[in-house]
This record gives structure tokens, sequence and C-alpha cells, in this order.
């Protein structure tokens, strides 16, 4: 059995400027831990692969093609390949995703 520990994986501050922990990367899968604090926001980008958005903790704004919503704690987000995506921290708290993209894009 494999067991990651989220909290104890060293996060690096990503191209985006937000600090991202990597979880899992293989061929079917990448997870990253997206960890922004109040203001931080990750500009609209779009990836060839599926992704879906898990809220760990915290409130923030998630855009999706032309749909904005204010997601929290368990929250989840879809986002089908190629389609415009953003987050914003702009809920006056920090705020956590995990961010899975199938398959991976390496």
């Amino acid at each position: 059995m494999q067991i990651i520990r989220m909290n104890e994986i060293e996060g690096k501050t990503n191209p985006r400027g937000v600090v991202a922990k990597q979880l899992i990367s293989h061929d079917n899968t990448r997870v990253m831990n997206l960890n922004l604090n109040p203001g931080d926001e990750i500009s609209a980008h779009k990836v060839p692969v599926d992704v879906f958005f898990y809220v760990v903790s915290g409130s923030g704004t998630i855009q999706i093609g032309e749909e904005k919503a204010v997601v929290k704690a368990t929250d989840i987000v879809l986002c089908p390949p190629e389609t415009m995506m953003a987050l914003w921290a702009d809920q006056g708290e920090a705020f956590s995703v995990l961010n899975v993209k199938t398959p991976n894009m390496k």
C-alpha cells in the first residue's frame, strides 16, 4: 500500500506563481495540490486533456469556459479538454484544490 501524505510533500512555486505539490504522476494521471493564498490567481489557460478540480479547503472562484462559480471544500468541478480554465482565491481565505489531469500530459 502506498500512502501519500499531502501535508508532508514540499510545495514549489509553479510558473503561474502558485505553490503546487505534485502528488501523483504516471502515464494515466497527474494529481497536483494547488495552494492559493488570498488574492492569488491562476490565469486562463487550457490543456489538451480532461481535468477536474477537487476543492480540499477554503473557497474561491473557478471559471470553466464562459461559466464562473464560487466553490468550497468538497466541491468537484469538471473541465473538458481544450476548454479555458482559471482559478481565483477571491473569497478572503486560502484556497486549496487538487488538479487532476487524465491522461498525464508529461
